[in-house]
């Protein structure tokens, strides 16, 4: 099979940028500053609830193990949800206005879970109101990217990393803050502090407004000309088709994730019988690892291409999802998550970038279908984590996703066939 070409992906045609280039820009900007305090938060509160969130559906509402896996199946309404809300926002061009109204909703979802009393109830919860919450974050970068393109800077991939490693310090902070709030208090009391962040991402932007996607360019300008303006026609199959094929082979690797945070913690104290602390230090030591590694793969990614690098990075995946199921040892288990740390500090990087210069004409639209495939893929990893943990248990469940790591390597392996690299 020929997957589609992957045109204008490749990093290195861009001109080197320094990196104190792009804090420099990141801190004069009110929109990209704020918009780094916002993702922040976010990544903080969720990434709290996510190792935790199979105990509670264990532990306080009495799921069986298949039946928490099989919770992430709600996610399935989450990518439905983000294509709505980017096709209204590239319609309307209000990308901050489309955020507020997606954070209230998530804050929402999140504080209906921790009050609920009956095992449905999270998994309506998730389906119908959290779908629209992780939409947020996409109207983040939409915005980011509608005032880059307004105000071109050699170190603009940079800024859009700055703006990732927000996101990946806050999943540094995340899993150490709700392991110990877990353990010295409630899981309950964990999730309403994941409500109180998913709200407080509101916070950092404020009153902040921007001009329409497409005005921007011309923001002095009293009557702009027909071309700028937000395109309100969709854009078809044929021109999605590469964001597609891209975006289903992240899910591919991203698949393990629910797959690590339903099962890992099961599996550190109940086989391994870890403690609390160095359960969450190895929960913790992936995002750390991928916070620093991000600036090196923009670097990297524009001497090799983008496309390539993530070749390399699915296959750290599949090398990380081997020593989870075969190691049996705390080393083991840092060992894998270094490696993980590897994958996401590569595809956080330049996933967003790649998806949204995929589809130049609806970034809204991109970054949506991007950023929430990472639900579409929870709900394929919990669907097929809870059945392999019913047939093979724990922790040789972790071969489900070194399986679909495979599958994405020679996806992605093809598709860097169109993407040439260019002497920077």
């Amino acid at each position: 099979m020929t997957l589609p070409e992957v045109p204008g992906t490749d990093m290195a045609a861009a001109e080197p940028a320094v990196p104190a280039s792009a804090l420099r820009l990141t801190l004069a900007s009110p929109l990209y500053r704020r918009a780094t305090l916002s993702v922040f938060l976010s990544a903080v509160g969720f990434s709290a609830a996510a190792p935790q969130i199979a105990s509670f559906l264990v532990d306080d509402l009495g799921a069986s193990l298949t039946a928490a896996g099989l919770f992430y199946l709600t996610n399935l309404t989450a990518p439905v949800a983000g294509y709505l809300v980017g096709r209204r926002s590239d319609r309307t061009g209000r990308r901050l206005g489309l955020f507020r109204l997606c954070a209230v909703l998530g804050a929402a979802g999140w504080l209906g879970i921790a009050c609920s009393t009956h095992l449905w109830m999270p998994y309506v919860l998730s389906a119908v109101v959290g779908a629209f919450g992780g939409a947020a974050t996409s109207q983040l970068f939409a915005a980011v990217h509608d005032e880059l393109k307004a105000h071109p800077h050699p170190a603009n991939d940079d800024v859009v990393a700055v703006v990732r490693m927000a996101l990946t310090g806050g999943w540094v902070l995340g899993p150490v803050a709700g392991s110990f709030l877990a353990a010295h208090t409630s899981l309950r009391t964990m999730l309403l502090a994941t409500a109180i962040c998913t709200l407080a991402q509101i916070v950092p932007i404020g009153t902040l407004t921007t001009p329409p996607a497409g005005l921007a360019d011309h923001p002095t300008t009293p009557t702009p000309t027909p071309t700028p303006g937000p395109d309100t026609r969709a854009p078809g199959p044929r021109a999605m088709l590469p964001l597609l094929a891209f975006t289903g082979l992240y899910v591919l690797v991203y698949a393990g994730e629910p797959v690590k945070y339903a099962y890992l913690p099961l599996y550190m104290t109940r086989q391994l019988h870890l403690t609390s602390g160095l359960s969450g230090a190895v929960i913790g030591i992936q995002p750390l690892v991928e916070i620093v590694l991000m600036p090196l793969a923009v670097l990297v990614a524009r001497r090799t291409g983008a496309m390539r690098l993530m070749v390399a990075g699915a296959a750290f995946g599949v090398a990380a999802n081997l020593c989870f199921a075969l190691t049996g040892s705390a080393a083991g288990l840092f060992a894998g998550q270094i490696l993980m740390g590897g994958v996401w500090g590569i595809f956080a990087a330049l996933g967003i970038i790649v998806a949204q210069r995929l589809l130049p004409t609806a970034v809204a639209t991109a970054s949506a279908v991007f950023l929430s495939s990472t639900a579409l893929a929870s709900a394929l990893g919990g669907a097929l984590g809870g059945i392999g943990a019913a047939a093979v248990g724990l922790p040789l469940v972790f071969l489900v996703p070194a399986t679909l790591g495979l599958a994405a390597v020679a996806g992605l392996a093809l598709m860097s066939r169109g993407s040439t690299p260019h002497p920077g």
